[in-house]
């Protein structure tokens, strides 16, 4: 094999192999398959901004969790309890926080994208993208939302289809037929946005 061959392949040559008896596994291809069309194919950018929210939190939450440690290292146990009290709460009172931030501010989101104004002058146009499959249930739930930046509108479009209609008896993706879908619904929000 010469080097030539070796530089030439990717991970995306290889197709997407999952167990198909695993929901998890199932929805998570599919939101990596979401994210490699809006990113990679339609050229738009990945925002952090939702992810930063839960690792700003969780950050918090371990250093109380070290600086517990650590005080009950320099000061033991009868001298530390008042340390340790206030951090285990504040450990806790954060993981509150995490829960509530994961449920209602992040809600299934896996995907924050913008689209850049060409000429740099007019805001972003954001796209959001969410997706969820009930317990024991073999439907995929996919919502887009647009926010257009320069009119401040919002649009949201959704499909509901059966994960065996984008994987095969092996559990191998059918990206093309997932990403025809996904650029489908992608392209109703855009039409709706020059209509207006």
């Amino acid at each position: 094999m010469s080097s030539k061959n070796v530089l030439k392949w990717s991970i995306d040559d290889k197709p997407v192999k999952v167990d198909k008896w695993d929901g998890t596994a199932l929805k998570n291809s599919l939101d990596d398959s979401a994210k490699k069309v809006l990113v990679d194919k339609m050229g738009f950018v990945e925002s952090h901004h939702l992810m930063d929210g839960r690792l700003i939190i969780c950050t918090i939450a371990i250093a109380f969790a070290i600086f517990a440690l650590v005080w009950d290292y320099l000061k033991p146990f009868p001298n530390s309890r008042p340390i340790l009290i206030i951090c285990v709460l504040a450990y806790f009172f954060l993981i509150g926080i995490l829960t509530l931030y994961t449920s209602y501010r992040e809600k299934g989101i896996f995907l924050v994208a913008l689209d850049r104004d060409a000429a740099g002058v007019d805001p972003d146009n954001v796209w959001t993208i969410s997706s969820y499959v009930k317990k024991y249930d073999d439907m995929y739930h996919l919502v887009i939302d647009y926010k257009d930046g320069k009119k401040g509108s919002e649009r949201t479009a959704n499909f509901k289809h059966s994960v065996a209609k984008f994987f095969d008896d092996n559990g191998v993706l059918a990206y093309d037929i997932y990403e025809q879908e996904l650029k489908l619904l992608i392209n109703s929000l855009m039409s709706e946005k020059k209509e207006k």
